[in-house]
């Protein structure tokens, strides 16, 4: 597919980053945590445009947004480009048509939705073009993993492919947000591509943490890629003296306590009401955190709500770590027996015991459900969010109180800053967190695009 360039080349000076799919912003803010200057972004959610401008143009006295429109419908001369400067373009489209969640909730609302038939499987292409028309030194997308094989197509080679006929080197790797110090072990698929002038893409990201001993890492996990024509195998953590793998534990310690014991009232708090933290920061990674302008460490954060989960608060006090709803299941089934006992409820008594089974026992399938209910470990890093928490946190329940994680919590993991607001309904924040890009990983991926741009 060749592209006609609309703009003139342009000799590079301070990349400015133009963010297409921007969601929230968590992939520009890493490349803003780089030094990039964040140019213009686009997001059709008004609510994530909103986000992402706040807290990567308002709050810095930037009178600019996000533009909030379907990047098909946008044109390069849109997106307010300064002349003369040298432009990179990042962003992740849609994954919903490509991830394994997405693709089971979509075939059960129709074939129109699924599949081929899906529209946003090919959002691609308008990314591409995008990026190609206005003039991009460098590229950068983001997907799911799942996307190298949707329904036998890879995705990221075919970008590749795109792109080398327009004139870039480009290569495709996947990455774990553990080893560039995020505490999640999320892995994503990323296309990197610069300007042939440049010659080879040298420099892949550098891993910042290596995983501990006590998580044995698949030596061959990459094993299926090799021989995919413009795979380039990520860097893996070399160095002894880097630290290890940042986990839930190091991640939350220093927020605020809330929640107790499953007997404690719940309270209702707003997004941004802000609590003092519980302890000093303990460590590098809270540290990094809690850091305002300039080397200032917080003294008090906002983003402490979780879900009134009234049924499930017992429950999830009896799990342990790593749990998930098999286990729930088993103790909800031993607090409804006590229950039952307690109150001479037989089964006999059809509707008495129905009503409070009800009350005990949540109502899914042990055979399917298991991974949608799983207790964090203090000491290990989290397994991946999704945008699924906007609907509930089930998925992520907090290590040693009896609830689902905060929106803060949920950032920490994701390794948003805490000075990153989501002034958003709680729901929202959550989809918003789990559908983003962690900056700590987008930061490593801007270090090594500059490096590679950086004619010496």
């Amino acid at each position: 597919m060749q592209i006609q360039i609309k703009s003139q080349k342009n000799q590079l000076n301070i990349p400015q980053v133009v963010d297409l799919f921007s969601g929230c912003g968590g992939l520009s803010f890493g490349f803003h945590l780089e030094g990039f200057k964040i140019c213009s972004g686009v997001e059709m959610d008004p609510q994530a445009c909103n986000t992402a401008s706040y807290n990567l143009h308002w709050k810095n006295g930037e009178d600019k947004e996000h533009l909030n429109n379907d990047v098909s419908k946008v044109t390069p001369e849109e997106l307010g480009i300064n002349p003369g400067k040298s432009v990179i373009t990042i962003g992740g489209p849609p994954c919903q048509a490509y991830s394994r969640i997405g693709r089971s909730k979509l075939k059960s609302l129709g074939e129109h939705r699924f599949g081929l038939n899906d529209k946003r499987a090919f959002l691609y292409k308008e990314f591409v073009r995008m990026a190609v028309n206005a003039d991009s030194e460098a590229i950068v997308m983001e997907n799911v993993p799942e996307s190298v094989n949707f329904l036998g197509m890879n995705i990221p080679q075919i970008v590749c492919d795109i792109l080398e006929e327009n004139g870039y080197n480009a290569v495709w790797t996947i990455l774990n947000a553990a080893d560039f110090g995020v505490p999640q072990t999320r892995e994503r698929a990323f296309v990197i591509a610069h300007k042939k002038r440049y010659g080879e893409i040298r420099y892949m990201p550098e891993p910042t943490h290596k995983n501990s001993p006590s998580i044995v890492r698949n030596p061959n996990i990459f094993h299926k890629y090799n021989g995919m024509r413009n795979f380039r195998a990520p860097k893996l953590p070399s160095d002894d003296t880097l630290e290890e793998w940042v986990t839930v534990g190091e991640a939350l310690s220093d927020l605020p306590a809330l929640f107790l014991d499953a007997s404690s009232p719940y309270k209702v708090v707003k997004v941004n009401t802000k609590m003092a933290y519980q302890a000093p920061p303990l460590n590098n990674f809270q540290r990094e955190m809690r850091k305002g302008k300039g080397s200032n460490i917080r003294n008090n954060v906002d983003g402490n709500c979780f879900r009134r989960t009234l049924r499930d608060f017992r429950i999830f006090e009896k799990m342990q770590p790593g749990d998930d709803y098999r286990h729930a299941h088993e103790i909800a089934i031993s607090l409804f027996e006590e229950a039952c006992e307690f109150h001479k409820i037989s089964v006999n008594d059809k509707e008495s015991y129905e009503r409070l089974k009800k009350d005990y026992v949540p109502p899914y399938d042990t055979t399917k459900f298991h991974s949608k209910w799983k207790r964090l470990d203090p000491k290990k890093p989290s397994h991946t969010l999704v945008a699924h928490l906007g609907t509930d946190t089930y998925s992520h329940i907090h290590p040693w109180e009896p609830r689902g994680i905060t929106v803060r919590e949920a950032a920490r993991l994701q390794s948003f800053p805490d000075d990153f607001i989501f002034n958003v309904p709680m729901g929202t924040a959550f989809k918003q967190i789990g559908n983003a890009v962690p900056p700590m990983l987008a930061r490593a991926v801007a270090k090594s695009v500059l490096k590679n741009i950086s004619l010496e």
